[in-house]
């Protein structure tokens, strides 16, 4: 009897051992298929971000940025407030003014025409000084020594003062020296000024003025003038004017000289 006991308890164990083995194998395999299903969705999803190109990301933020206006004057206008008006309150009377100014500023410079030489010349001149970036620290040097002042007073300080003498504080007043004299001369310069030709740029303004020159030269090279109103095929005229008289020539003659001009582009001509 004790041996048909162990048996059966041994075929028991077995049983369970196998029952929890098979259990355990259906887990990694509901493992194994959930992490490939996962895998499989990634991959997708990576895959669709590489085709995705930056205009197509650019416009996708733009349709989010719309959506989130959209939603936001909907939701102001269900509490009855007005959302221009509270968009507005972020701005300070400083950015309104930049902003104002901006714009017109861009309204002048619409016109893209030419109208004479100096017109463009001016235009070209605004431009340039768009670029412009002053070197305020080279100036307050030079402030500096016409108002004799020590090293660095005036950028600590701030100030803008443009006297030329000083006071002590017994209020005598303190006659400039003749180096501070020349300073102020050559600093403040009129109309009345004999000295020219004594400015020694630095190698960063040379730089910067190679820099602009190249910049220039490569921007003309990739000019092309957008020409208004152009069809498609191939172009005849040389102004607005020579252009509506081909085309109402082309208008009465094309169904006359079509075979001619299709025989010369093919070689074939006479």
């Amino acid at each position: 009897m004790s041996s048909l006991d162990g048996e059966e308890k041994a075929a028991e164990e077995a049983t369970t051992t196998m029952d929890e083995r098979k259990a355990k194998l259906e887990q990694l395999r509901a493992k194994m298929r959930s992490s490939t299903k996962a895998n499989r969705a990634s991959l997708i999803e990576e895959s669709a971000r590489a085709k995705m190109t930056v205009r197509d990301a650019a416009r996708l933020e733009r349709q989010r940025k719309l959506a989130e206006v959209l939603r936001t004057q909907a939701e102001a206008e269900d509490r009855g407030e007005d959302v221009e008006r509270q968009k507005n309150w972020e701005w300070t009377i400083e950015e309104n003014d930049n902003w104002e100014k901006k714009k017109a500023r861009k309204a002048r410079r619409a016109d893209y025409e030419f109208h004479d030489d100096a017109h463009a010349a001016r235009r070209r001149y605004k431009k340039d000084l768009d670029l412009i970036k002053p070197d305020l620290a080279a100036y307050s040097r030079q402030k500096e020594v016409v108002l004799g002042l020590a090293p660095g007073s005036l950028a600590k300080s701030g100030s803008s003062s443009s006297a030329l003498t000083a006071f002590d504080p017994s209020g005598g007043q303190v006659v400039p020296s003749a180096e501070q004299r020349m300073a102020a001369e050559s600093f403040y310069r009129d109309a009345n000024t004999l000295l020219y030709a004594d400015n020694k740029p630095t190698e960063d303004a040379i730089d910067r003025v190679v820099g602009k020159i190249n910049r220039d030269i490569d921007k003309k090279g990739k000019f092309s003038r957008k020409r208004l109103n152009e069809d498609e095929g191939d172009i005849t005229y040389i102004n607005e004017r020579n252009r509506v008289f081909n085309k109402k020539i082309a208008r009465y003659y094309d169904k006359y000289t079509s075979e001619i001009r299709a025989s010369f582009e093919r070689g074939t001509a006479l």
